[in-house]
């Protein structure tokens, strides 16, 4: 392994390790001796593989976008159906994931957007970016359910992408608050509803 691969390699490794303390935690609770704690990494390394923290916050969210797309299209690939269950199926990961899942495996835009848009512009500028990507490719399937027949909804299927993800990102929010199931209940319903022409 080249000097280059293993600095990589070190770099991953200590985003992923951190991953589930910004989590649980929030960006600016963290800090760098916890950061190097959780990766196994000695103490006074840390500027070896970021220039800041800020840096490592940057770093930490385009891995975070990076992957989110990349499960997001696998998991529309795998469901194969028609573009309403592909939507069905997106939705019910998101309440699986925030519901039953671990804490670095949710979402860290919900997390970290309030945060860090006010403290970064580099890491506002990823989180609009990544957010939009999403919405893309919620965009994309909607269209494909709009014309298989399986979403009767025809509004735009941007909006319907867009307003979508929004709910989702408050009913994720609302969860936070009430410590409970319900606000992804009632998001499912008003999804179903959304792409649905009454």
């Amino acid at each position: 392994m080249s000097q280059t691969e293993r600095h990589l390699q070190v770099k991953q490794a200590i985003l992923r390790s951190a991953r589930p303390l910004i989590g649980a935690r929030g960006f600016s609770a963290v800090g760098l001796s916890q950061i190097l704690e959780a990766a196994a990494i000695p103490k006074g390394s840390f500027y070896h593989y970021f220039s800041s923290k800020e840096h490592f916050g940057e770093a930490l969210l385009e891995m975070y976008v990076e992957e989110y797309l990349q499960h997001v299209e696998a998991l529309f690939r795998r469901e194969g159906g028609n573009g309403y269950a592909k939507m069905l199926t997106y939705c019910q990961w998101w309440q699986e994931t925030h519901v039953n899942g671990q804490i670095g495996n949710k979402c860290l835009i919900v997390k970290l957007a309030a945060e860090v848009s006010d403290l970064s512009e580099r890491m506002r500028a990823i989180l609009e970016v990544g957010t939009s990507e999403v919405i893309k490719r919620l965009e994309t399937v909607i269209s494909e359910g709009q014309n298989d027949g399986s979403i009767t909804q025809t509004t735009s299927a941007f909006v319907l992408a867009a307003t979508m993800y929004q709910m989702w990102l408050g009913a994720t929010l609302m969860m936070k608050m009430t410590h409970t199931s319900q606000p992804f209940d009632v998001a499912l319903s008003a999804t179903q509803s959304l792409l649905q022409r009454s």
